[in-house]
């Protein structure tokens, strides 16, 4: 029997999702071998080099020469928010930090960035979207509650709020570059992660150095550059395609049980029932923030998320 289009969309959204939240995995097993900074760098560099190929067959020269410097100075600064820091700061914070936990406290991002828009965007939250602001908040803090770290793990924590900050601000960045109407989604994440990988790869090479790397080690890399990043990105927005905002919100939160389930088989990160039930609080929040905002906001063009 044919499967409808909704059905296949569906069908390869889950499966985007489900291959960003391995990365999780694929990083946490590769940062002892590798440095953090380093390992993020070569990722976010491989995958810009399999990218630009079809970006600039996808891209006019109009297209090219049409960038302002505004808009060069735009997107740069949203590689160096977007790549060089949020993703730099996910993968120290992963050295130190349990994978669910970074997990979570990047879930802050979408009540932050609701909360930023009523300054930088004059979008004002729904009543919806404060109780989901709660709810998230709360979650978060029963999940972590009570409050006593080992001191490696308060640097984590310290870095993954680091990259959550950078996080909201490149969201509010990004929709701003996109609102404007002036430059494709392929070449404003082509662009903004070019620049953000040759920052995080050289800071990674200066600070951290270069170790002999294995097979393995190159195998995951290539694995998460590839696969997880260059592939994903144009399929998912495939899926969007077919897929109301609202549809793909969900399926996009899925990733917080997602990426707990892989990491407590393969990797023996284990959560209680506390820790649990403040996850699916935090979940259900960011589900309610985004339900209302990208209802009325669905039209509006996204770069894809990065795990």
């Amino acid at each position: 029997m044919k499967r409808s289009a909704h059905t296949t969309a569906v069908l390869q959204a889950l499966f985007v999702t489900f291959l960003w939240s391995t990365s999780w995995v694929l990083i946490k097993v590769g940062l002892e071998d590798i440095p953090a900074l380093t390992f993020a760098g070569l990722r976010y560099m491989l995958a810009f080099l399999c990218l630009l190929p079809f970006t600039l067959a996808r891209t006019s020269k109009t297209e090219w020469k049409g960038l302002t410097k505004g808009d060069w100075l735009r997107l740069g600064l949203l590689g160096v928010l977007y790549i060089a820091i949020t993703q730099g700061s996910q993968f120290l914070a992963l050295a130190t930090l349990p994978a669910v936990s970074v997990s979570l406290l990047l879930n802050l991002t979408t009540s932050l960035v609701a909360l930023s828009g009523i300054v930088l965007l004059a979008e004002y939250p729904s009543l919806l979207q404060w109780g989901g602001i709660f709810l998230n908040l709360t979650g978060i803090l029963i999940y972590f509650y009570p409050a006593d770290f080992p001191s490696g793990q308060v640097f984590g924590i310290m870095v993954a709020l680091v990259g959550v900050t950078a996080k909201v601000c490149s969201s509010i960045l990004g929709r701003r570059v996109n609102r404007m109407g002036n430059i494709s989604p392929l070449q404003v994440t082509t662009v903004s992660m070019g620049i953000g990988a040759l920052l995080l790869l050289g800071t990674g090479l200066v600070t951290q150095g270069l170790p002999h790397l294995s097979f393995l080690n190159w195998a995951a890399i290539a694995w998460l550059a590839v696969v997880n990043t260059a592939f994903t990105f144009p399929l998912w927005n495939r899926t969007q395609q077919v897929l109301t905002a609202v549809e793909s919100s969900i399926i996009n939160n899925t990733m917080l049980i997602q990426i707990a389930l892989l990491v407590w088989i393969f990797l023996g990160e284990g959560i209680t029932w506390k820790e649990a039930f403040g996850m699916l609080l935090a979940g259900a929040g960011v589900l309610l923030v985004q339900l209302r905002r990208r209802q009325k906001k669905g039209s509006s063009t996204r770069i894809p998320p990065l795990d």
